[in-house]
C-alpha cells in the first residue's frame, strides 16, 4: 500500500476559485468547540451556493497537507455512500473487504476508520437521505486525526447530533464575487470583459456561485463583456418572469439563476453541432446529479431522441429532414455542454463520467415543455436499459450506478415510465438489486412498482402478476417467509383466475409458492403443490422441455426433505438424464451466468434465485442436479457413489469456473461434508476451512453466505470433537446472525439451537439447557409447534436435560417429538426412526425395560 491514498472522483478546483476567509473563519470556529478525534462538520446552504466546492478546496488542502487518505462520497443516496466505502475498504485493504458484498466491505472500511493510525478525511457530499445515514457516520479517530465533512442542502436538527458542528454556506460576498469575475476573465486570457459594470453583474446573479460561473463561461465563449451582459440579461428578465417565476423555484433563486443558464443555452444551441444542446440538456437533467455513464450520448437511442428533437435554426419551409446524429455528435454535443459549464464532462470518472448540478438540472426541467420532458424521460429509460449489463455480476460498479440513475429518472418522471405499461428499465433495476443481494432494498422497489402497477395498469393485469411475482422472490430472498406465502397464494389464485390453470406463469407462481411452504417448514404441501407442477408442465410441453426438467428437479428435492429418499433419487436422476439429452453433457456455458451462489446441494436455494433470473438456468442444471444427486446417495447410504459424484462435481466447477468461484466452494462444503461423516476427518476439516475463508474474502464478513459457511464449519468442529474451536466460532455467528439476520430469523435459531448442542457436548449443561428453552420458545412462536425445526430443538433439548439428569423431563420430551414425527412425516421417515432411537436409550437408562424392548423391536422390524 502506498500512501497518501484517494478515493472517489474527488472534483478539481473551479476556474478563480474563491478561498471565502469569512467561510474559512467560521468553520475553524465551530472546530475549535469540538474534540479534534470526533471533528464532523457539517457544510449546509441552499443549491448552487459552493459547498461542494469549498469541500473540494478542503480535499485538496488535506492531501497537500500530508493527509494519508482522503475519500470523497457523493452521499445523495445512501447506497451512494455503502459504494464509496466499499471502494474505500479495498483501497486501503480493510480487513475483510473483498468486494462482493458492498454493505459488509462498507463496515469493514468504516471498522478499519475507527482502529487506524492513520490521518483521514472523509466528505460526504450532498447528504440527502438523513433517515437511513445513521449507520453510516464514519466514526471518532483513536488517533485523533480523523475529520469527516459533510455538505447537504438539509438543515434538520439531527444533523448537529452527535457532536457534529454545522456552519451555513451562504452566497459569494460582494468582493468574493468581484474577485471571481477578475479571476476568471484573467485565467482565460480575456481580462477586456471585466468593466465597470462587473459588480452589478454579481448583484444581478444575487452572487450566487453558480449563476456567476454559467455567466463568465458565456461571457468568455461568447466575447461578451460585463456591460452587454446585462443587456442581454435584461432583454430576458420579462419572458423568464413568465416562464419561471419566483415562487415555482422553492430553493429561492428565482429568475437569476434560470437567466445565467438559459442565457449560456442560448448561445450553446448556435454552436456546432448545432440544435442539440437544448434536448441534450433535457436529457441528461433527468438523470442523477452524481453522473452517469458516458456511452449513454454515444447508444443509438440517446442519438435517435437527439435527431427526433434537434431545434431547427431555420423556420424556412425548403429545411431538409434531419440527418441522422451520430455518435460522434453525441460526444460533441457533450464536449460543447462541458464548455459552456451546463455540465461537467470527466473522462477520468468512469461510470459518472457525466455529472450535471441538480439546480442545474432542475431549472432545465421546469422550464421544459410538457411534450419534450416526456420524451426525454422515455429516452432516457431507454438509453439507461440499452447500456445494462446482459449479466450484473460483470460489472457491479456501472450496475450501481445505473440502478442510481434509474432511481433518479423514476422519482423525476412520475407516470411517465408507465405509458405504455412498466418501463423495462424498472425491472431491469428491481432484478439488479436483487442479484446484488440488496434483498431489503429488492423489496421496497417492488412494492412500489405492484402500488403503481395496480394504480395504473389495473389488479388484474399481467404486469402488476409479475411485479408481484417479483415481490414474493424479494420476500422469500428476505427471509420474510409469511409475507411470501400471504403474497405467493394470493398470485397463485390471480393467475389460476385470469390466465388459467395450465398456463405457464400460473405454473410458475405455483412453483415459487411451494419453494416458500418448503421455507416454512411446510413438507407436505410443498410436495402435493409440486406433484401438480411437474404433470401440468409434462402435459403440454414434454419431458424433455427446460421448465419440465426444472420442476422435477424441484420435485426431487421435495421428495428428499420429506424423507422419501428412494423417489428422490430416481427422480433426479431422470432429471439428469434429461438434461443430457437436451443440451449434451458438457453443455455449461450459462453456469458463469450470474456471481450469486448455487447453494450446492439445497435446491431450495437454487430455485430462489432462478426467480430472479432465469437465463441459463436450464444449462446450469445437468450439473447442479448431479450436485442434488450426490447428497441423496448418501442420504440412501450410497456413500461410494455420492464421494465419487460429489468430487467430479467440484473438479468440474474447478475446471469451468475456477477455484475461487462461488459455485466451487458451495460444492466443496457438500463434499467436505461427504468426507466427515464418511470419517475421513483429515480431508473434511482442511476443505472446510478452506470453504470459510474463501467466503469472507470474496464475500465479505456478513455476507449471508460467509455466516453459512461459519455455522457450518462450527458444526464440523463439534461433530470432530473440537468443542472449544465450535463453541468460540458457534458463538461469533449467534451474534453476527441477530445483528444482521434479526434476533427472529429462522437461521439465527438454528446457529442458537447448535451452540446449545455444543455447550452440551462441552459439559457445559446448564447454558445447553438454558439455551435450547430459549430456542424451543422461539420456534414454537415462529414456526409453530410441528415445525421440522422445531421437533428437533426438543430434541436436542431432551438430550441435555438426560445428560444433566433430568430422566423424567427427557423422556417427556423425547415421546412427544417421536409422535409428532411419525404424525406429521410417517412412520418410515428417518427422522422418526431417530426419535425413537434416543427415546429407546432413555429408557434403558431409567430402567424401563419392558418398553425399551417393545421400541427397540420396532425399530428393527421397521422396513426404513
Amino acid at each position: 500500500m502506498v500512501w497518501p491514498v484517494r478515493v472517489g472522483t474527488l472534483p478539481q478546483l473551479a476556474s478563480a476559485f474563491q478561498p471565502r476567509p469569512g467561510l474559512t473563519m467560521r468553520i475553524d470556529r465551530a472546530g475549535a468547540g469540538h474534540t479534534t478525534a470526533g471533528l464532523t462538520q457539517v457544510l449546509t446552504g441552499g443549491g448552487g451556493v459552493g459547498k461542494s466546492q469549498f469541500a473540494a478546496a478542503c480535499a485538496h488542502q488535506a492531501l497537500m497537507a500530508g493527509t494519508e487518505l482522503v475519500v470523497w462520497v457523493n452521499a445523495a443516496k445512501t447506497d451512494q455512500v455503502v459504494t464509496g466505502y466499499a471502494t474505500a475498504a479495498l483501497r486501503v485493504q480493510a480487513p475483510g473487504a473483498e468486494g462482493q458484498d458492498a454493505e459488509s466491505d462498507a463496515r469493514a472500511f468504516l471498522d478499519w476508520l475507527a482502529g487506524t493510525s492513520r490521518s483521514w478525511l472523509v466528505v460526504l457530499d450532498d447528504l440527502t437521505a438523513l433517515d437511513d445515514i445513521s449507520p453510516w457516520w464514519p466514526p471518532p479517530s483513536p488517533a485523533g486525526d480523523g475529520r469527516v465533512l459533510v455538505t447537504t442542502r438539509r438543515r434538520e436538527a439531527v444533523l448537529s447530533g452527535g457532536g457534529r458542528a454545522v456552519i451555513e454556506v451562504d452566497t459569494y460576498t460582494p468582493a468574493e464575487a468581484l474577485a471571481y469575475l477578475c479571476g476568471r476573465f484573467t485565467g482565460a486570457h480575456m481580462p477586456h470583459l471585466l468593466d465597470h459594470q462587473a459588480e452589478e453583474v454579481g448583484q444581478e446573479l444575487g452572487r450566487l456561485p453558480l449563476a456567476l460561473a454559467h455567466a463568465a463561461a458565456y461571457m468568455i465563449n461568447e466575447d461578451v463583456p460585463c456591460t452587454r451582459y446585462l443587456e442581454l440579461f435584461a432583454d430576458h428578465q420579462s419572458g423568464l418572469e413568465t416562464l419561471l417565476p419566483r415562487h415555482a423555484d422553492t430553493e429561492g433563486y428565482g429568475r437569476q439563476v434560470t437567466a445565467a443558464l438559459l442565457l449560456a443555452l442560448e448561445a450553446a444551441q448556435q454552436c456546432e453541432p448545432a440544435g442539440l444542446a437544448a434536448p441534450a440538456l433535457r436529457l441528461a437533467a433527468h438523470l442523477d446529479p452524481a453522473g452517469h455513464p458516458e456511452d449513454l450520448w454515444t447508444s443509438a437511442l440517446f442519438t435517435g431522441y437527439l435527431t427526433v428533437h434537434r431545434t431547427p435554426l431555420s423556420a424556412s419551409p425548403d429545411t431538409a429532414p434531419p440527418t441522422r446524429v451520430s455518435s460522434e455528435q453525441g460526444r460533441a454535443v457533450l464536449r460543447l455542454l462541458h464548455r459552456y459549464a451546463l455540465l461537467t464532462r470527466d473522462p477520468q470518472g468512469r461510470h459518472r463520467a457525466v455529472r450535471m448540478h441538480a439546480l442545474t438540472a432542475r431549472a432545465v426541467r421546469e422550464t421544459s415543455p410538457r411534450l419534450d420532458i416526456s420524451a426525454a424521460v422515455l429516452s432516457a429509460a431507454d438509453g439507461l436499459t440499452d447500456i445494462w449489463p446482459q449479466v450484473d455480476h460483470t460489472e457491479p460498479d456501472l450496475c450501481a450506478v445505473l440502478r442510481a440513475n434509474t432511481e433518479t429518472l423514476a422519482g423525476h418522471a412520475g407516470d411517465e415510465l408507465w405509458q405504455f405499461g412498466c418501463h423495462p428499465v424498472l425491472s431491469l433495476a428491481g432484478r439488479s438489486l436483487y442479484n446484488a443481494g440488496l434483498f431489503a432494498a429488492a423489496v421496497h422497489h417492488w412494492r412500489r412498482l405492484v402500488a403503481d402497477s395496480e394504480r395504473l395498469l389495473g389488479e388484474d393485469q399481467s404486469g402488476t402478476l409479475t411485479a408481484r411475482t417479483s415481490l414474493v422472490a424479494s420476500y422469500a430472498a428476505a427471509g420474510r417467509t409469511g409475507e411470501a406465502i400471504t403474497l405467493g397464494e394470493r398470485v397463485v389464485a390471480d393467475c389460476e383466475r385470469l390466465l388459467g390453470e395450465g398456463h405457464p406463469d400460473t405454473l410458475t407462481a405455483r412453483n415459487n409458492l411451494a419453494i416458500s411452504y418448503e421455507d416454512a417448514g411446510r413438507t407436505v404441501e410443498a410436495t402435493r403443490l409440486l406433484e401438480r407442477v411437474v404433470a401440468d408442465r409434462e402435459r403440454p410441453l414434454g419431458e424433455d422441455h427446460p421448465d419440465t426438467l426444472m420442476a422435477q428437479y424441484n420435485l426431487s428435492t421435495s421428495y428428499w426433505e420429506a424423507g422419501r429418499t428412494g423417489e428422490a433419487i430416481t427422480l433426479l436422476e431422470r432429471v439428469i438424464v434429461g438434461y443430457e439429452r437436451l443440451l449434451g453433457e458438457d453443455h455449461l456455458d450459462a453456469l458463469s451466468a450470474r456471481g450469486s451462489t448455487v447453494a450446492f446441494g439445497v435446491a431450495r436455494e437454487l430455485t430462489r434465485r432462478s426467480w430472479a433470473d432465469r437465463r441459463g438456468l436450464a444449462a446450469r442444471g445437468s450439473l447442479a442436479a448431479r450436485g442434488n444427486l450426490a447428497v441423496y446417495y448418501w442420504e440412501a447410504g450410497r456413500m461410494a457413489e455420492a464421494i465419487a459424484l460429489g468430487e467430479q462435481v467440484v473438479a468440474g466447477y474447478g475446471q469451468l469456473l475456477g477455484e475461487d468461484h462461488l459455485d466451487t466452494l458451495g460444492a466443496r462444503t457438500v463434499l467436505a461434508d461427504f468426507y466427515r461423516n464418511a470419517g475421513r476427518t483429515g480431508e473434511a476439516m482442511p476443505l472446510l476451512e478452506q470453504v470459510a475463508a474463501g467466503y469472507e474474502r470474496l464475500l465479505g464478513e456478513d455476507h449471508p453466505d460467509t455466516l453459512d459457511a461459519r455455522a457450518t464449519l462450527a458444526d464440523f468442529y463439534r461433530n470432530a470433537g473440537r468443542t472449544a474451536e465450535a463453541i468460540a466460532l458457534g458463538e461469533r455467528v449467534v451474534v453476527d446472525c441477530e445483528r444482521l439476520r434479526g434476533e427472529d430469523h429462522p437461521d439465527t435459531l438454528a446457529v442458537r439451537s447448535h451452540l446449545g448442542v455444543a455447550y452440551h457436548k462441552a459439559g457445559r449443561t446448564a447454558e445447553a439447557i438454558t439455551l435450547l428453552e430459549r430456542v424451543v420458545v422461539d420456534c414454537e412462536r415462529l414456526l409453530g409447534e410441528d415445525h421440522p425445526d422445531t421437533l428437533a430443538v426438543r430434541s436436542h433439548l431432551g438430550i441435555a436435560h438426560h445428560k444433566a439428569g433430568r430422566t423424567a423431563e427427557a423422556i417427556t420430551l423425547l415421546e412427544q417429538v417421536a409422535a409428532d414425527c411419525e404424525r406429521l412425516l410417517g412412520e418410515d421417515h428417518p427422522h422418526t426412526l431417530g426419535a425413537r432411537t434416543v427415546l429407546a436409550d432413555f429408557y434403558r437408562n431409567a430402567g424401563r425395560t419392558g418398553e425399551t424392548i417393545a421400541l427397540e423391536e420396532r425399530i428393527v422390524t421397521d422396513p426404513g
